[in-house]
C-alpha cells in the first residue's frame, strides 16, 4: 500500500513546480482558519470545548433505554449528549446550580444500577483551558528553538515549523466540522502532531541539506522512509479508532472507549494533513531554497 502511494506521490512532486505542489497545502490551511474562525465567531472557542474544559457532569449508567427517550426525560437539566455504549448510556450534562446537580444525582441512582459519575466544576474547567493552551503554545515555541539550533537557516526552519502549525490548524478544523471536543485527550494528540510532523519534516530537511546527491533524488529517498513511517502509524491508528469506538458491536460486555477513539481519530486528520504538508509544502520550500542558493554560488 505505502509503495504505491509513494510512487504515486514522487510522480506528483516531480511533474510539478513549487508553486503548484504549495498551492494545495495552502489553500487547506486557509480552508481550516476560516472554519476556526467561523466556530470562534459563533461560539466563542476555535472548538467545541469538552466536560474538562467547559465545565459539567458526566453519568454513566446501565440501561436499555434508547439515547433519544433519555434525551427527552431529562430534558429539564443542560443535557448536552447521550450516547449508548453496548449495555449502558453516557449522558453528558452543562454547567448547573448545585441544587439541580443534586436533584439529577438522585433520581439517576434511585431509577439505574451500576451508575458513575463525574463532575467538573467551570472555575476548574477554566483553569484546565489555560493550562491547555500554555502546553500548546511552549510545546510549539520550543520544537520551533530546537528546530532553529539543528539547521541555523532560516528557511529550511520556517519550513519544519510552518508544516507543523499547518498539521494542527487542519486536525483542529477537522475536529470543529465533526464536532469532536476539545478535552485533555484531544490536547495530547495536538501535542502529539506536533511531533509526528517535525520528525518527518527534520528526515526530508536533513536528507535534502545534508546528503550528496539532487535534491530531487534526496527528496525521493526521504519520502521512501516517511511515507512508510506515516502509513504504518496511520494503519495503527485506524485500527485503534475502530476497536475503541466500534468494539461495542461485537459484544455488548463491550462498550466505546471515548478517550482512545478521539485520540486516534484527531491523530488521524493530523498525519493525513501532515502527508501534505510535508511532501508538498515543505518539498516545494525546499527546492526553491536549494535552487536559489545554487544560483548565489554560481554568481
Amino acid at each position: 500500500m505505502e509503495v504505491g502511494l509513494t510512487e504515486r506521490l514522487d510522480s506528483f512532486v516531480r511533474s510539478h513546480n513549487d508553486k503548484q505542489l504549495a498551492a494545495i497545502p495552502l489553500a487547506l490551511f486557509l480552508v481550516a482558519l476560516v472554519i476556526l474562525g467561523i466556530m470562534f465567531v459563533s461560539s466563542g472557542a476555535p472548538v467545541k470545548l469538552g466536560m474538562e474544559f467547559e465545565g459539567g457532569t458526566m453519568i454513566s449508567a446501565a440501561t436499555s433505554e434508547s439515547a433519544a427517550s433519555l434525551e427527552t426525560k431529562y430534558s429539564d437539566y443542560p443535557i448536552i449528549d447521550v450516547r449508548e455504549a453496548g449495555s449502558r448510556a453516557i449522558m453528558q450534562f452543562g454547567p448547573m446550580s448545585n441544587e439541580q446537580q443534586g436533584e439529577l444525582v438522585k433520581e439517576v441512582t434511585d431509577t439505574y444500577s451500576s451508575v458513575e459519575i463525574k463532575q467538573i466544576g467551570p472555575v476548574y474547567g477554566t483553569a484546565l483551558q489555560k493550562q491547555a493552551l500554555n502546553a500548546v503554545i511552549i510545546s510549539f515555541i520550543g520544537m520551533a528553538i530546537v528546530v532553529f539550533l539543528i539547521f541555523k537557516t532560516f528557511v529550511p526552519s520556517f519550513a519544519v515549523v510552518i508544516s507543523a502549525f499547518s498539521d494542527i490548524i487542519i486536525a483542529a478544523a477537522f475536529m470543529s466540522i465533526f464536532g469532536i471536543e476539545l478535552s485533555l485527550g484531544t490536547v495530547a494528540a495536538l501535542l502529539m502532531i506536533i511531533g509526528y510532523s517535525v520528525d518527518s519534516d527534520i528526515l526530508l530537511n536533513t536528507r535534502v541539506l545534508k546528503r550528496r546527491g539532487t535534491p530531487q533524488e534526496n527528496i525521493s529517498n526521504a519520502m521512501h522512509t516517511g511515507v512508510t513511517m506515516t502509513t504504518t502509524t496511520l494503519a495503527a491508528l485506524v485500527v485503534m479508532y475502530i476497536v475503541s469506538t466500534y468494539s461495542y458491536l461485537i459484544s455488548s460486555s463491550f462498550s466505546q472507549i471515548t478517550l482512545l477513539s478521539d485520540i486516534s481519530i484527531v491523530l488521524i486528520f493530523g498525519l493525513v494533513a501532515d502527508l501534505l504538508n510535508t511532501w508538498m509544502l515543505n518539498t516545494s520550500i525546499l527546492r526553491w531554497h536549494v535552487a536559489k542558493a545554487g544560483k548565489r554560488r554560481r554568481a
